[in-house]
């Protein structure tokens, strides 16, 4: 069933702290999301607030046209996984937390959790609280997954594991959105070993959604002007120019904004050099300081 998740207006401070500002946008089913911004930017609160967690202290989130939070039927269609620990809690195995996982999650698919457990190699007869940061993070996987909640966020799970795992996590997460499509949002600083799983960017900075665009279009537009000082100076007079680079009499000029064929013609008729740039270049020069 599709699902459509609109965000009005959201905003949410503590005290004279304002930790988001006016987020607003719409999510849908089928899509996976990649929330990025510096520390600090909001991602984990935003999240949050999707997860029914807190209460925002303005704007709603609604789930198809009704208000999601704390609603006693939608709320058990989103699954929040973050980086918890369980060093602090009761000794108690896996298999018997996840047999309380089963429970309570309409959407859970014990034959899929088995192959996930195979292959992640859980140890289920292990108290949660003797594992170890690897484990934890496959564990953390291996339910959201397995939970096959029509909304998933992942709040970086999977730094804990190795950059091995990582590779098998992201393949079977696209082998899952190809077989059920789901609304996945993964907030990650890992965003150049990442970028090739999402299909929309949203980039929070200062609590304010400043990026929310398809990804295809948001990166297709960024790129780096390379070649003699005064051409590139000539070439790039009148673009939205985000970084500049001298060495000597060469250039580097990394620009955003549509750029059709007729520039890229253009600009190697000028012994110009033109790069593509990376979505965590990108971001990097959209959430840069100023100096």
């Amino acid at each position: 069933m599709a699902v459509k998740l609109e965000i009005n207006n959201i905003c949410l401070t503590f005290g004279k702290q304002h930790t988001l500002r006016n987020v607003t946008t719409v999510l849908e089913s089928g899509k996976i999301y990649g929330l990025i911004g510096r520390n600090g930017a909001g991602k984990t609160s935003l999240l949050s607030l999707i997860a029914s967690y807190r209460l925002p202290t303005l704007g709603m989130i609604t789930y198809d046209g009704e208000n999601l939070f704390e609603h006693p039927k939608h709320t058990k269609d989103i699954h929040f996984g973050y980086d918890r620990v369980f060093k602090d809690e009761v000794v108690e195995k896996a298999n018997n937390y996840l047999k309380s996982v089963k429970l309570h999650r309409p959407h859970f698919d014990e034959e899929y959790a088995d192959e996930l457990i195979k292959k992640f190699k859980i140890d289920l007869n292990k108290p949660l609280s003797k594992y170890s940061k690897g484990m934890t993070a496959a564990f953390h996987v291996m339910l959201g997954l397995a939970n096959r909640s029509p909304i998933t966020i992942f709040d970086e799970v999977y730094l804990g594991l190795d950059a091995p795992t990582r590779e098998m996590f992201y393949q079977e997460l696209l082998e899952e959105q190809e077989r059920n499509q789901r609304m996945f949002i993964l907030s990650t600083h890992l965003v150049s070993e990442m970028e090739h799983l999402f299909d929309h960017v949203l980039i929070l900075d200062q609590g304010k959604l400043i990026v929310d665009e398809d990804f295809e279009a948001f990166t297709s537009r960024g790129v780096k002007v390379i070649g003699d000082l005064n051409t590139v100076n000539e070439f790039t007079a009148n673009k939205h120019i985000l970084h500049e680079e001298n060495l000597g009499g060469t250039k580097a000029a990394t620009i955003y904004g549509e750029f059709t064929e007729e520039e890229w013609t253009l600009a190697k008729s000028k012994d110009l050099e033109v790069e593509p740039i990376s979505l965590q270049q990108l971001f990097i020069h959209f959430t840069k300081e100023e100096d």
